[in-house]
C-alpha cells in the first residue's frame, strides 16, 4: 500500500476520529471510536474488558481488526482500525447514548468515500474546501491539489515496479526531497518546527512548486527507462530530486533569496494583511 495513503482526521461532537484508506475504504482507529463512544481515559483497557464481555466479538476480532499505519503525534505508527462494517459490530459491544448518532454519522462518512471512488472529483472539490476553510487562497489550494494528483501517479508508479512497505516509500521521498531541498521530510519538519503537522501544508507556493517538479520529473525518468526494483527507482528518485534542486539553485542565485523558508504559507499571508 502506497505511503500517499489519506491519513485524515474526522470529527465527531467535537472529538477526533483519525482513519485511514485502506482497499478503497474508510478504516477508523478503534481505540478513537471507544474513546468517542465511552468517554473512557484508557481506551486499551476498555477493549480487553469488552472482548471478555463479549466472547463472540474476541473470537472474531482478527476478521474485524487490522494494524494500519496511521500519523500520530509520536510519527506513523500501526493502530488496530476496523473499516465501517468492523466498527458497527464494536458498536452493539458498547452501550452508550451516542451509538445511533455514530452510526449515522458512521454511514455519511463511508458513503462519501463511495461517491469519490465513483467519482474521484468529488474528493478533489472537498479538499479544496477544506483548505479554504483553514483560509488558504485560491491560488495555494490549485498548487495543492495538483500536488496531490502528483504524488499520487509518483506512488502508483512505484508501486507497480515492485516497492513495498511503508519503509521504503519513505526513503524513496527522503531521496527525492534531499535532492531538491538538501533536508529528508523529517530535517524539513524540524526546519519549520513542526511536529504532527502535514509538511506541504506548511509549504510556500515555491516549496509546493518545486515539490511537485521533483515528484513528476521521477515518474518520467522512471516511465521512460522503465525502471523496476528498489535500487533502480532509489536512483530515479535522486535524478529527479536533482532536476528540481538544480532549479531551485538557479532560482535563488537569480533572486538571493532561498526557497526553503521556516515560514509556513498561512502565518506569511497573515503577516502581509498586518503589513497593509
Amino acid at each position: 500500500m502506497p505511503i500517499n495513503n489519506q491519513y485524515k482526521l474526522s470529527i465527531f461532537k467535537g472529538k477526533e476520529i483519525r482513519k485511514t484508506i485502506y482497499n478503497d475504504e474508510w478504516w477508523f482507529s478503534i481505540v478513537d471510536v471507544v474513546e468517542v463512544l465511552t468517554d473512557t481515559v484508557n481506551a486499551t483497557d476498555y477493549i480487553k474488558k469488552m472482548k471478555k464481555r463479549d466472547l463472540e466479538l474476541s473470537k472474531g476480532w482478527g476478521q474485524i481488526v487490522t494494524p494500519l499505519a496511521i500519523e500520530t503525534k509520536g510519527g506513523m505508527q500501526k493502530l488496530n482500525c476496523a473499516n465501517t462494517e468492523g466498527v458497527f459490530r464494536i458498536i452493539q459491544s458498547i452501550p452508550s447514548p451516542k451509538a445511533e448518532p455514530f452510526k449515522k454519522w458512521l454511514a455519511k462518512v463511508g458513503y462519501e468515500r463511495v461517491q469519490e471512488i465513483e467519482d474521484p472529483e468529488l474528493a478533489i472539490q472537498r479538499t479544496r474546501e477544506l483548505y479554504k476553510s483553514k483560509g488558504y487562497s485560491d491560488d495555494w489550494i490549485e498548487k495543492r491539489v495538483r500536488g496531490i494528483v502528483i504524488r499520487e501517479e509518483l506512488t502508483n508508479e512505484w508501486q507497480k515496479r515492485g516497492v513495498e512497505g511503508q519503509s521504503n516509500y519513505a526513503i524513496l521521498t527522503a531521496e527525492i526531497s534531499k535532492a531538491t531541498f538538501g533536508m529528508t521530510p523529517k530535517e524539513y519538519k524540524e526546519f519549520k518546527n513542526l511536529k504532527k503537522e502535514n509538511l506541504r501544508d506548511h509549504m510556500t507556493d515555491l516549496e509546493l512548486i518545486f515539490s511537485m517538479l521533483g515528484e513528476r520529473a521521477t515518474t518520467e525518468i522512471t516511465k521512460v527507462k522503465d525502471t523496476k526494483g528498489f535500487d533502480g527507482l532509489k536512483n530515479d528518485a535522486i535524478d529527479g530530486g536533482k532536476i528540481a534542486g538544480d532549479a531551485k539553485k538557479a532560482l535563488e542565485l537569480k533572486t538571493g533569496q532561498n526557497v526553503s523558508t521556516e515560514e509556513n504559507y498561512l502565518s506569511i499571508k497573515e503577516s502581509k494583511k498586518i503589513e497593509k
